[in-house]
């Protein structure tokens, strides 16, 4: 079943050449972000470009659920007079977070230093992803968490009344371990220091730089050290999302893999902790061309021009992996479509994404005739140069890029793409299907 209704199976085929201006939704991560830090601000902070999917709406109701006033104002705009940090108030009732993985991560870092008490739950999909990797370094800061064995959803998370600052070296690449952290660490006295040995993707610091925090990154010998001073007096921002990565990522990987497609993304975000997909791309011989070139809301943005292109397996280094642990099955698709293999190594985090992420495409993939080898923490998929058969049906485990990688396979496979539900693309990429079908994409409703 899909994560907020019936299961919706969908089916693609191979179209003609894909090609316009595909205008992409605001940057999913940006988008959290912008209504935990204004929740969390002085003042009224304006936001515009912001993705009004599933996960971040939910997101947006949870911060209304601890005190502040989120208001749309228009199209992809909105408004949040914040409660300031330290300002939350105890939530009425159980916040459902959806499917939104980020969302209740960051959620808990940023109410754990609160003296409150709030009980976090999600859709089927949610549930089943581990919390105890969030909940243990929250819980050097005082607080505790009381739910499922394992540290699955429903989980009661009690906040800390006398907060300590902590340093905590993160076992995982994970951002939504580290800006759980900084979050706990604005309502904590003193220093809160988070060490990743290899970096990810930076918006909370840029963010909370913006609002006024004091943070600042020194490479060590540890590998990354942030350090924020807690107990800040955030200030309220205007904030332009830039246009997501992630969710472009698929027009322009089915542009590269369907014969004399081109497609144009304006405004869409080269932050360098996310552009990983891209740069492996390029180094396979896509034809992606980076215009206009500049930054907004802090972050680098480009135009981006993408054409069909003849692709070639590369082995992907392993340290690129946290700039693009999203886009790893999107490009599993375009690697099916390339000459030689493609080897990724060093992604073992996908296995705890929405689902088994390594698990799901390697399934699916095989389902249309394609030939993956599997590990813990790799997968290597065996190009089949542009003639992939196609025709199965893969299952999406209420997974979004799941779903979305398959629909963008049939678009050039020699038989159609089938996925068992659909649904769950809402909580990403809600126009994706409209987009993608505006771009001259036969992708359907079964």
């Amino acid at each position: 079943m899909s994560g907020h209704g019936d299961p919706i199976p969908m089916t693609s085929r191979k179209s003609g050449p894909l090609r316009g201006t595909a205008v992409i939704p605001g940057d999913k991560s940006v988008s959290h972000r912008s209504f935990i830090l204004g929740a969390l601000s002085v003042g009224e902070t304006k936001i515009t470009g912001l993705l009004e999917g599933q996960d971040v709406l939910d997101t947006g109701k949870a911060m209304a659920a601890f005190g502040a006033e989120i208001t749309r104002t228009g199209d992809q705009a909105w408004s949040v007079h914040g409660v300031g940090v330290g300002g939350f108030a105890e939530p009425d009732d159980v916040i459902d977070c959806g499917n939104a993985g980020t969302g209740v991560r960051l959620i808990m870092g940023a109410m754990a230093t609160t003296p409150i008490n709030a009980t976090f739950t999600g859709d089927a999909s949610l549930r089943s992803r581990p919390m105890g990797r969030i909940t243990e370094p929250l819980s050097l800061f005082g607080a505790q968490a009381v739910g499922r064995q394992n540290g699955f959803l429903p989980l009661t998370m009690v906040g800390a009344k006398n907060p300590v600052p902590v340093r905590y070296t993160s076992p995982h690449a994970s951002a939504q371990i580290k800006s759980a952290v900084l979050l706990a660490g604005l309502n904590t006295p003193g220093e809160t220091v988070l060490i990743e040995k290899e970096a990810t993707r930076d918006h909370s610091e840029r963010m909370l730089r913006g609002f006024g925090a004091q943070i600042e990154t020194v490479k060590t010998d540890e590998g990354y050290e942030i350090t924020l001073q807690g107990q800040p007096e955030l200030k309220a921002q205007t904030i332009a999302v830039p246009r997501d990565p992630s969710s472009a990522a698929f027009p322009v990987c089915a542009a590269l893999i369907v014969e004399g497609s081109e497609v144009l993304l304006p405004n869409i975000g080269l932050n360098p902790t996310r552009a990983g997909l891209l740069d492996t791309l390029v180094e396979m011989g896509a034809d992606i061309a980076f215009e206009n070139r500049r930054e907004e809301g802090g972050e680098p943005v480009a135009d981006l021009r993408v054409k069909a292109s003849s692709l070639t397996g590369i082995e992907v280094p392993p340290a690129r992996a946290p700039s693009m642990i999203d886009e790893y099955p999107v490009l599993s698709v375009v690697a099916a479509f390339a000459k030689g293999k493609t080897v990724m190594r060093g992604i073992a985090e996908l296995r705890v994404k929405e689902c088994d992420r390594i698990d799901a495409m390697a399934r699916g993939l095989e389902a249309m005739g394609v030939t993956v080898e599997e590990g813990p923490d790799y997968m290597i998929v065996h190009g089949m140069e542009g003639e992939v058969p196609g025709g199965g049906t893969a299952k999406t485990f209420l997974d979004h890029r799941i779903a979305m990688s398959f629909l963008c396979l049939g678009l050039a496979s020699a038989k159609p793409a089938h996925v068992d539900d659909g649904g769950a693309i809402a909580t990403s990429f809600p126009i994706f299907e409209d987009l993608m079908n505006g771009l001259g994409a036969a992708i359907s409703r079964d």
